[in-house]
């Protein structure tokens, strides 16, 4: 973790965690409170910019429903090479942004090992790694309320989405709401 003084002088908050978790509110309210603009990624709007017909085909993403053996079902998702690259290109172009000193809020969901890549091209700028939290029974109902999810996707991400990733601070949006959570990460990074 390194402060303003870092080359590029850019922060990046990446905000990790399943879908349904919290993000993308949590960003926004982090928006209202910072003593700077930041901008704020979110991985949706790269996965926008593909073609849909690529949205469940084996060159973008695929989805495969599962049903486990408590017949809940699990919505596995497999990137393509067009997929794939997309998200590199999310990464690289948030490094990008960064460069030309801009302080970003990224939204993400790194199932698929993206967190090395991220930690190379940023190690430059102060770089804020924020898990974001909650059981997945929650999840789970936030995603069927929400109506705009698979079922299932908070399902399968769980597990991956939080493994091996070291953060430098994390929340938990089952206890606290998205404007204490920004606060809690505003005075934790000094923002």
């Amino acid at each position: 973790m390194s402060d303003r003084s870092t080359i590029g002088g850019a922060r990046i908050v990446l905000l990790n965690g399943t879908g349904s978790s919290g993000k993308s509110s949590i960003a926004r309210a982090l928006q209202e409170v910072a003593s700077v603009p930041f901008l704020h990624v979110e991985m949706d709007a790269f996965l926008e910019m593909l073609p849909e017909t690529l949205l469940d085909h084996p060159d973008g993403f695929s989805f495969e429903t599962e049903r486990l053996e408590d017949g809940k079902p699990q919505v596995v998702i497999r990137p393509g090479a067009v997929g794939a690259r997309t998200m590199r290109g999310m990464r690289h172009a948030i490094a990008a942004m960064a460069g030309q000193r801009c302080d970003l809020i990224v939204d993400d969901v790194l199932c698929n090992g993206g967190m090395p890549e991220y930690e190379a091209l940023l190690a430059p700028f102060a770089f804020h790694r924020v898990g974001v939290l909650a059981p997945l029974d929650l999840l789970e109902a936030r995603e069927r309320e929400r109506g705009d999810r698979m079922i299932g996707l908070a399902r399968w991400q769980f597990d991956r989405v939080h493994s091996g990733v070291d953060y430098d601070f994390t929340v938990d949006t089952s206890v606290s709401t998205p404007a204490e959570c920004a606060a809690l990460i505003k005075e934790r990074f000094g923002l």
